[in-house]
């Protein structure tokens, strides 16, 4: 779950906010149902903020994330640059991604592009993207193929039986 800051949601699309974040919290109810875990990702700069621990620094409350989720801390827009991310994902021999959150044009792309350089198979998951522009969110759906949540149901099920 990417960037989904306090600071952020008011420059993304309000045509998408309800429905994204809806299906945000399905994707995470999801992960916990096959006990995958939920990765939190933030962003902050020195030049620009938020500053850890501030109210714009958090996700909002209507996110159903949990303190216990793991949690990244970035200052670039992919999760995956000068983090532990990768670390962390194969110390939990975790091979797959499944990005949802803001910005679809944005951080989250930057995160996918880097996810396939670091050789994860990943996936943008449709509707629980936020961008600037309901529009532009549209197209990197269609462009990069982002699958439906039942679609990530299906992928998690035949997951668990291998």
């Amino acid at each position: 779950v990417i960037d989904v800051q306090n600071k952020y949601l008011p420059m993304m699309s309000q045509e998408d906010q309800d429905k994204a974040l809806e299906m945000m919290n399905w994707s995470i109810w999801l992960f916990r149902q096959y006990e995958l875990p939920v990765i939190r990702v933030y962003h902050t700069s020195k030049e620009w903020g938020p500053e850890p621990g501030s109210k714009d620094f958090a996700f909002p409350d209507s996110l159903k994330v949990l303190e216990t989720d793991p949690m990244i801390i970035k200052t670039y827009g992919s999760a995956f640059n000068k983090t532990e991310l990768d670390s962390l994902l194969q110390a939990n021999e975790i091979n797959t991604l499944f990005l949802c959150g803001l910005s679809s044009t944005g951080c989250v792309l930057a995160t996918y592009f880097d996810a396939g350089n670091y050789d994860y198979t990943k996936f943008m998951i449709k509707d629980a993207l936020l961008g600037p522009d309901a529009d532009y969110t549209n197209t990197v759906e269609q462009i990069f193929d982002a699958i439906s949540l039942n679609n990530v149901n299906v992928i998690l099920d035949l997951a668990k039986d291998k």
